[in-house]
């Protein structure tokens, strides 16, 4: 049992209260798993009839599910038993307008509703459209580096956890596989999953080999700035010629379903966002082993890979800053305000910590700024910009 205490901390904080709770999330990230072990804390902690749980999974084959709203409404009622009932809808964007059952199981006074669901752009469309103000949202990602130092060997060092963790990523199931061929084949598997249950299930026309492509690219690119033309024409060299608006859709989904995220960038000083280029990162680090294998690559922006997942874990939002001809690698921010980040392999030579320290000190506010590096000595202060090892900083 690999121990997760935010998302169960956030699960119990929201107990009984009106909201409809919403967890979203790549597959195999653990939303099942989190919510099986929070029934089990209902029925064992809290006394809480097991009958007055009802818990769906629309991906289950135990029983012929109601995938409409009303026969799943009346299909729900009827189990319901008196006093409060805990409503679980694992995987619901299986239910045709899935929304309209949850907004009538949620205007009753004896319900708590949970979901889950793992694409992003039907859970906020359909959300939005009817239960906006109704539910809040857990985003659930892999195992973050803490977690998953939980499931390594006491005689396993930092170092040496964090090495596999930059290859094999953060995936629960992985924690379990010992060889690399195992870790490639439950990768790949994941990755087809959800490319065959919810990326071509929705697009019938999808070129697999060239969406495979697209994937593979951003994998080989993540912390680079890119543009749609820059993957079309390494496309047309590598590749079949695949156009700007396929690739925009291939990104598209990919986002979607939580493999990629996309980073845009913000200027700092004119306080508004870019519209040029970007950069993306995985939504799992592991998936670069599995396109790629284990190449080296630019450690420096796997690591970034890792430091801007993290961020959104601590984080409302996450952009890349710039100021004049500068990059931020990381602009944070949440209720508190706004925190700069700068993240390197290592900035023990003098002229590299020059340059990593250059862009935060062109910043002219008071927010808090950090450099964060593998590096074990050299950490401190720099005239108000603090410096850190990486791994402290991920254990915090």
């Amino acid at each position: 049992m690999i121990n997760r205490p935010y998302y169960l901390d956030w699960l119990e904080r929201w107990r009984d209260k009106e909201p409809i709770k919403v967890v979203t999330g790549m597959r195999r990230s653990g939303k099942s798993k989190i919510l099986e072990i929070f029934r089990e804390r209902l029925a064992a902690d809290e006394g809480v009839n097991p009958k007055n749980i009802i818990s769906i999974n629309f991906e289950s084959l135990d029983e012929d599910y109601p995938t409409e709203a009303k026969p799943l409404y009346d299909y729900i009622v009827k189990r319901l038993q008196s006093g409060q009932n805990y409503i679980f809808l694992d995987e619901i964007q299986h239910v045709e307008h899935f929304e309209k059952a949850v907004d009538a199981l949620y205007i009753r006074k004896d319900t708590d509703i949970y979901i889950t669901g793992s694409n992003a752009k039907l859970l906020s469309s359909e959300l939005a459209t009817l239960l906006t103000g109704r539910y809040v949202e857990l985003n659930m990602f892999p195992l973050s580096f803490a977690e998953y130092r939980t499931t390594r060997p006491k005689s396993e060092t930092p170092d040496q956890s964090f090495e596999r963790y930059l290859t094999y990523g953060g995936l629960p199931y992985t924690t379990y596989l010992d060889d690399e061929q195992s870790i490639a084949d439950y990768l790949g598997g994941v990755f087809n999953t959800i490319l065959v249950k919810d990326i071509a299930a929705r697009r019938p026309q999808i070129d697999i080999p060239a969406f495979s492509e697209v994937a593979a690219f951003l994998a080989d690119n993540v912390g680079n700035l890119t543009s749609l033309t820059s993957i079309a024409n390494t496309m047309k060299q590598e590749h079949a010629s695949v156009s700007r608006n396929t690739i925009r859709e291939y990104i598209s989904a990919l986002c979607e379903n939580y493999l990629l995220f996309r980073a845009d960038r913000y200027d700092i000083k004119g306080k508004s966002y870019l519209q040029t280029t970007e950069k993306y990162y995985l939504g799992d680090p592991g998936f670069r082993f599995w396109f790629l294998g284990k190449s080296g690559g630019d450690i420096g922006h796997r690591i970034e890979n890792v430091v801007y997942l993290e961020l959104l874990r601590r984080y409302r939002t996450v952009s890349i800053g710039k100021i004049g001809t500068k990059e931020i690698d990381f602009c944070a921010a949440d209720a508190d305000g706004v925190h700069y980040f700068q993240v390197s392999q290592t900035v023990l030579d003098n002229a590299t910590l020059e340059r990593e320290l250059a862009p935060l000190q062109g910043i002219d506010d008071n927010h808090p700024k950090t450099l964060l590096a593998l590096d074990h000595i050299g950490n401190g202060n720099h005239n108000g910009i603090k410096q850190e090892n990486l791994l402290g900083w991920l254990l915090k």
